[in-house]
């Protein structure tokens, strides 16, 4: 638990930076850390490519978007988000002991975007920064069911956002490269 705390630290100036001048993580993948593959880098990871992957499904969408449903019992677009950010804080809440997203109200589209974004890289720089290997145990719940339930959960639904965008006539940004986790420019 103090090596949570200790990492929180050393990660919050990161985080203030993002909330204080406007920027969001995620327009990119970052750079890995290293070059050796660890069960912290890799979960760190897919973490990362969910970051990105929500980013640009998220980008420059409209309130038309917002509320375009596929027909009367589908969901609008907006309360897909909404499960996505669920989703995170359940990620953020499972993964860190302390610094949990406790939110109860409803947010606006933007700030549960932005911090949507935010839960997601707080998770990712814990488990990045933590020098032994991330202990399954210290979970709410068993880390296998977090990759196969919440990580899985939200991927599956980025593409459902993407799909919707597009059907409400906002296509995915084409200069978004999700192979290498950057953008054309």
């Amino acid at each position: 638990m103090k090596q949570f705390i200790f990492i929180f630290i050393l990660v919050s100036p990161v985080i203030m930076m993002a909330q204080t001048n406007g920027e969001l993580p995620y327009y990119e993948i970052p750079e890995y850390h290293e070059a050796s593959y660890t069960a912290n880098s890799v979960a760190a990871r897919m973490i990362d490519g969910l970051g990105f992957r929500y980013y640009w499904a998220t980008e420059s969408l409209r309130d038309e978007d917002l509320n375009f449903k596929p027909s009367e019992t589908g969901r609008a677009t907006i309360e897909t988000i909404a499960h996505i950010y669920g989703l995170s804080k359940f990620i953020r809440n499972s993964v860190l002991s302390d610094n949990k997203d406790t939110n109860k109200s409803e947010l606006a589209f933007e700030v549960m975007r932005k911090q949507t974004l935010l839960n997601l890289k707080v998770v990712s720089e814990v488990l990045y920064n933590t020098d032994v290997p991330f202990q399954l145990e210290n979970t709410e719940v068993p880390f296998w069911n977090i990759i196969s339930g919440p990580i899985s959960d939200a991927l599956w639904h980025c593409g459902q956002v993407v799909l919707l965008r597009r059907s409400s006539g906002n296509p995915f940004n084409s200069k978004v490269n999700l192979f290498s986790g950057s953008v054309d420019e």
